[in-house]
């Protein structure tokens, strides 16, 4: 039988929720209601309050659209409402049949925002930009980009990589002519709008880029408010923006003249186990401790995946905006549906436990074995208060099995050193297959957020490397699947239980009446602004 953790979460939220900001309180049910309309925005200008700030800029080859539409830049494909991919500075693309050079062709109508012609010679800067920094978008596959003539440009790999596309997807190109150590804070480039100004960790203005290759966006200008998700929907309430990302926590409430928007995301979070135990005496190149002697125990990661009951933290900490979460794909194409477990189950937790050698010897409701308690810290950003909430929630419904799991909110400069060594609750989530490649492979554990637990088993590496090698994304989804649960071994709860994952959130946001926003995607991670996507085809509908 299922036990019923729902009204104890509930009650968790609450306290979190009542511990927010005073422009919340203020706009909680019992305060005198605010009348203002967010329709105070216009086709002329619309405020929003979404998060973020990019503190490195707005610069592609260092990062910056990973997570989201560049706004500033062009991309040569991109993803529509489906996620499907389509054309947008390109006109074609082809891919050699050893899977080595990928050949694309651009419109020749490009020009970026001074004006200047955006060419083949443009995307391959930017290509071998991005390679040659280092920087958050992965290129170190590419040997070399070579624009052919204006209009084509070749990408040369030093070996073939089914997720490549997606730096096709996400890697905005910027003009060679003017790219330098300046570019991230005055950027130029050929997307729907252009930077006028940006006051740095308080709001940035765009205009419409009058040379834009599309139909010009309807919106005539954008103010992005940088501010917390507490002071967001005050912003929101007060009629100050027409667009406002808040916590599910806060999508219960009503704001008069604004609808909310409950998207699909990918966006997941769960609790990443050490993988090695911390007596094999490892280090990372920064001398950072590696493993845990508990969480290197099959008995206890598969036991804490068994326990949690993902529709109660859904329903409690989500306030219903979300999903449960068996792996870090949860609703892709390339999910495999088998590797998911019936969760919320105690009893098996409990006979896994007992079947690994564990059992409460000193009767103190902790479970033992060979002298080591079942015991673990989670640790989790102390500024997150869902994945606060996360946290203590599922250190209580470990309790029952006699696993104690002391939760910890530090900064992320504390939690760096220790992550590797301790249960984190980590928040990943994109379109692009390569970060379970990340997550996963043993190779990618190099002492940073990559595959922080250290898991290594050679034969999902293989696998992953299958998958990662395939001439095309569909042709690698056989093996992405294969990896996470092929009926026999994976790197989800029935196999090697490397994480538990929990949930997948819902993006929450209010939006004015006045203002339609098209169909957003399936969002990836809220890092950058990923309900503007399509952000060219928004249109304010009132006079």
């Amino acid at each position: 039988m299922k036990a019923d953790f729902r009204p104890w979460v509930l009650l968790l939220i609450g306290q979190f929720t009542a511990g927010c900001g005073s422009n919340v309180n203020e706009s909680m049910p019992g305060s005198e209601p605010n009348t203002t309309s967010a329709q105070t925005g216009s086709a002329e200008q619309i405020v929003l309050a979404i998060g973020g700030e990019s503190e490195e800029g707005y610069d592609p080859t260092l990062g910056w659209g990973r997570y989201g539409s560049p706004l500033f830049q062009s991309t040569l494909l991109k993803r529509d409402a489906d996620l499907n991919i389509v054309n947008d500075l390109a006109t074609d693309y082809t891919v050699s049949e050893d899977g080595l050079t990928w050949t694309v062709t651009i419109r020749e109508d490009a020009v970026f925002s001074d004006g200047e012609p955006l060419t083949a010679v443009d995307v391959a800067y930017t290509f071998n930009q991005a390679a040659k920094s280092g920087g958050l978008t992965d290129v170190t596959v590419l040997e070399e980009a070579v624009a052919i003539d204006d209009t084509t440009v070749e990408l040369r790999l030093e070996e073939p990589q089914s997720t490549f596309v997606n730096r096709l997807i996400t890697l905005g190109i910027v003009p060679e002519h003017a790219h330098g150590p300046d570019y991230a804070r005055n950027p130029i480039g050929s997307g729907p709008y252009q930077m006028v100004q940006w006051d740095e960790g308080q709001q940035l203005i765009v205009e419409a880029n009058p040379n834009y290759y599309g139909e010009a966006p309807s919106i005539d200008r954008l103010v992005f408010l940088f501010v917390e998700e507490d002071a967001a929907f005050a912003a929101a309430k007060a009629g100050e923006a027409q667009v406002a990302s808040i916590p599910q926590a806060l999508a219960v409430q009503e704001i008069e003249g604004m609808t909310l928007y409950d998207v699909t995301s990918v966006d997941n979070r769960g609790l990443m186990f050490p993988y090695s135990p911390a007596s094999a005496g490892e280090t990372t190149p920064n001398g950072d401790p590696i493993g845990n002697d508990v969480t290197a125990d099959l008995a206890i990661r598969q036991a804490v995946n068994y326990a949690i009951d993902r529709q109660a933290l859904v329903d409690g900490v989500l306030e219903g905006y979300g999903s449960v979460a068996y792996g870090p794909v949860s609703g892709l194409a390339w999910e495999e549906p088998s590797a998911a477990i019936e969760d919320a189950q105690p009893e098996k937790a409990q006979e896994i436990l007992a079947a690994g050698g564990w059992a409460d010897s000193d009767g103190d409701g902790v479970l033992d074995k060979d002298g080591l308690k079942a015991e673990f810290t989670i640790l989790y950003p102390a500024n997150d208060s869902t994945r606060q909430a996360l946290a203590l929630a599922t250190a209580e419904m470990l309790k029952p099995v006699g696993i104690q799991a002391n939760v910890e909110g530090k900064s992320w400069d504390e939690i760096e050193p220790a992550m590797h060594s301790n249960v984190v609750v980590f928040g990943w989530g994109s379109h692009d297959q390569t970060e379970i490649y990340n997550l996963y492979h043993s190779q990618s554990a190099q002492g940073d957020f990559n595959n922080a637990g250290y898991y290594a088993n050679q034969a999902i590496d293989e696998t992953l490397d299958l998958a990662m090698g395939a001439p095309s994304e569909a042709e690698a989804i056989a093996f992405w699947k294969a990896a996470q649960w092929d009926g026999e071994t994976g790197f989800t709860a029935k196999g090697d239980a490397a994480w538990a994952w929990l949930v997948n959130l819902d993006h929450t946001y209010f939006v004015s009446d006045c203002l339609d926003i098209g169909q957003p995607q399936v969002e990836p991670h809220g890092h950058g602004w990923p309900i503007t996507a399509n952000i060219a085809e928004w249109e304010w509908t009132c006079s």
